[in-house]
């Protein structure tokens, strides 16, 4: 499992390296077939993360309710994502799964409820949960550094639709 950890955190610094050299107008920036942006996709995983171990597991997950109700499965950006914000989330990236580790090492995941994932993969238990968030986490970095290497070419910005700042 240690090497399983391994991976997720050397995707989840990957994905904040991405976030560090982007501005925040960018990070919001929704391109045309896509459906949400960069600043979604990273504030996604951390909530996914906290919903496949804890919400399935039957416990309280270690993030605020707002995060969950913007960023789980089935949302999409629907207002603009501040500097403010996601530092919070690349705070979260990491230290959620210390938390994560520590309550593994309490066993506190012993009443996991089984689901099938968009998949069609069965979720049995929180080592199948941490497997897939890995998976996941890694599949929407992938999203976002297409969307990222849209900002290299000479037309940055004249194909997406931003969200406006409310400042």
């Amino acid at each position: 499992m240690n090497k399983l950890f391994d991976i997720i955190y050397a995707g989840r610094r990957k994905f904040i390296e991405l976030i560090d050299r982007l501005s925040v107008e960018q990070l919001n920036g929704i391109l045309p077939g896509f459906n949400n942006n960069i600043a979604w996709n990273f504030g996604h995983i951390v909530v996914s993360q906290q919903m496949l171990c804890y919400v399935r597991a039957g416990l309280t997950p270690h993030i605020e309710d707002h995060f969950i109700k913007k960023y789980q499965k089935g949302t999409r950006p629907e207002s603009f994502i501040t500097e403010n914000e996601t530092a919070v989330l690349k705070s979260y990236a990491f230290s959620l799964i210390e938390q994560l580790k520590a309550d593994l090492k309490e066993d506190k995941f012993t009443g996991y409820t089984t689901f099938a994932t968009q998949f069609g993969v069965e979720l049995t238990g929180i080592s199948d949960a941490i497997a897939y968030f890995a998976t996941h986490d890694t599949l929407h970095l992938g999203y976002s550094m297409a969307i990222a290497r849209q900002f290299s070419t000479e037309n940055q910005f004249s194909n997406f639709q931003y969200i406006k700042s409310s400042n």
